[in-house]
């Protein structure tokens, strides 16, 4: 079983975006059964007594119009002994990659990655739609890091798959 784990600021938007989108792929391809597959925060800003926010109303709403539905997921903070748990450990953009990092002492496995790089487009940030107010890029750059993030595995893990 392959475990990605999408990392942003606050888990209410641009990782649980990518969560439900990368869901959404595998089942279509009905390969569900060979991934797990979640998100987490950085920070603890969306996380209040014990309990996590929904999805961001309008990443759900740019969710819900491609007929994906978050309903369910709150957010969470990703912790140290997430490192060990995922396979894959993707951020949104560098601050992100830093601050997880700086939660999983280093990355001495290599896990860690940014999501644009699976797009052909490495270096390159997911912007945040808290604060661009842009959903439809965010959209559009979460579908084709984890198109590409999907190609990719599959490519690398061609046994997990039967092939």
């Amino acid at each position: 079983m392959i475990k990605i784990l999408f990392v942003c600021h606050g888990n209410i938007c641009r990782s649980p975006m990518s969560e439900f989108v990368l869901k959404d792929m595998v089942e279509k391809r009905g390969l569900e059964k060979h991934f797990q597959i979640a998100s987490a925060a950085t920070s603890s800003e969306e996380i209040w007594g014990g309990r996590g926010n929904p999805v961001y109303p309008p990443a759900r709403k740019k969710l819900m119009e491609h007929g994906i539905d978050p309903r369910g997921k709150e957010a969470r903070k990703t912790t140290r002994e997430d490192y060990s748990k995922y396979d894959y450990l993707i951020g949104m953009d560098e601050e992100n990659l830093w601050s997880m990092k700086r939660i999983y002492k280093g990355d001495p496995d290599g896990k860690i990655s940014l999501l644009l790089d699976y797009a052909d487009r490495p270096g390159q940030e997911v912007a945040d739609p808290w604060y661009t107010g842009d959903f439809d890029a965010t959209w559009s750059d979460v579908w084709a890091g984890c198109a590409g993030f999907l190609e990719y595995v599959l490519k690398r893990h061609p046994k997990e798959f039967g092939e």
